[in-house]
């Protein structure tokens, strides 16, 4: 991290037959918390090529990405600007946890409000209307 700057960070919805992809994450910050895959955008990289790494290497899934759903800033330990797109998988391949995540599976919509999620997120899925 660049001390005193903000990083950026994107994240996937991807919601398919009801369902969303979902990863637990194993490292801090937030481990052990279920959210969308997603993690730090690199110098030189796009805002959609961010995405489809992060999709890949966290649950083995290509993805096509759409538009912006919404944005959220941590300040914390690390001050993040998140930038989470929704996006769709390329075929139709189970997703495999890799990466950081320590579980990934798709979730029934409603059933996220019963997992052990990372801060604000049910809250912020609601306001971008992904969740009812």
């Amino acid at each position: 991290m660049t001390e005193g700057r903000p990083e950026i960070a994107v994240g996937a919805i991807v919601v398919v037959e009801g369902r969303l992809l979902m990863v637990r994450r194993g490292h801090e910050p937030n481990k052990g918390l279920w959210t969308v895959p997603g993690g730090r955008v690199e110098r030189g990289e796009s805002l959609e090529d961010a995405v489809k790494r992060e999709i890949r290497e966290e649950t083995g899934l290509a993805v096509e990405v759409g538009r912006l759903a919404g944005h959220l800033e941590y300040i914390g330990e690390h001050h993040l600007v998140i930038l989470d797109f929704l996006a769709q998988p390329q075929d139709g391949s189970e997703p495999v946890a890799g990466d950081d995540a320590d579980e990934v599976r798709w979730v029934p919509l409603d059933e996220i409000a019963n997992l052990d999620c990372t801060p604000r997120f049910v809250e912020l899925l609601t306001e971008w209307g992904v969740l009812p």
